[in-house]
């Protein structure tokens, strides 16, 4: 599969501003890790911009250990370390600069935590993908998602694992994987989002009726990390400008590729999340 051209042409006087803000909101004490994976490999895949909104506990670890081209934002946070509630108006003031959301990586389960989220999700107006506890924030509030103010630009896209799927619809993993094409395909139609049903031969399912299996990828890809990767491809290129089915299709395939590329050079045992945003750039030339 060869990217678009969108993606790979770039006049002569382009600015990083020409090619997306993205807002990463994640992190917690616990899961520092998973907001910078997020962030990196969307700079890897052509983000103009990343900033990550991370508990302000946390902000200068990250800052010591993130990749010098992410900036951070400092955000409220409950006592167990995870963003708060309190930290709304912040994030949603930010929001309002930024061309793309991406919500979850690391964020935690926290009440606090997950009444910010669905409160974001809720009264945000930018396309925004949403993975990890983004997901489990909304199980017994999907309401949201089709009440939303932005719904109608059907700019968002989840991107469940099938643990994911199956807490979302409550529904048994062993379900959720032995109707994958079919859950993915009236979850994106009932709720006007674009369905990334991670796993083996990743699902995207548009919310018109259009269909991906993807076939790159490897089973050394199931790794801590690696979805928070997939996550952030996909805002990178929603950022430049890919319709939502577009950006996840591409990414989703980009994603799988770079772990192919990874695992020939570190093997299937011993590749991790970061070795996979490594090869992201040699899969972009493999595509194009």
């Amino acid at each position: 599969m060869r990217l678009p051209a969108q993606l790979l042409r770039r006049r002569v006087n382009s600015h990083k501003g020409d090619f997306g803000q993205i807002f990463v909101i994640g992190g917690s004490r616990r899961y520092a890790g998973a907001p910078m994976l997020a962030g990196y490999a969307a700079m890897r895949s052509g983000a103009g911009l990343v900033t990550l909104g991370i508990p302000i506990g946390i902000n200068n670890a990250v800052i010591r250990a993130k990749p010098k081209e992410l900036m951070t934002l400092p955000l409220a946070e409950t006592v167990e370390g995870s963003i708060s509630i309190k930290a709304y108006e912040a994030a949603s003031g930010f929001s309002q600069d930024s061309d793309v959301l991406l919500v979850g990586p690391g964020l935690s389960q926290y009440a606090s935590t997950q009444q910010f989220i669905r409160r974001i999700v809720r009264s945000v107006q930018k396309p925004t993908v949403i993975d990890a506890d983004g997901l489990n924030a909304l199980k017994g509030h999907l309401d949201i998602l089709r009440n939303t103010q932005y719904a109608i630009r059907n700019t968002k896209i989840l991107t469940p694992h099938p643990g994911e799927m199956a807490r979302l619809l409550g529904r048994t993993i062993r379900y959720v994987q032995q109707y994958r094409e079919k859950i993915a395909s009236q979850f994106s139609l009932l709720y006007n989002v674009t369905v990334v049903l991670k796993g083996n031969r990743t699902i995207v399912a548009g919310s018109s009726g259009d269909f991906f299996i993807n076939k790159t990828g490897n089973p050394g890809m199931a790794t801590a990390g690696s979805g928070d990767v997939l996550s952030g491809i996909i805002a990178a290129f929603l950022a430049q400008g890919l319709t939502a089915f577009e950006a996840a299709k591409y990414a989703v395939y980009l994603h799988g590729l770079a772990g192919d590329l990874a695992a020939k050079e570190k093997t299937q045992l011993g590749m991790i999340a970061s070795d996979i945003i490594e090869k992201i750039p040699a899969a972009i030339r493999k595509s194009s």
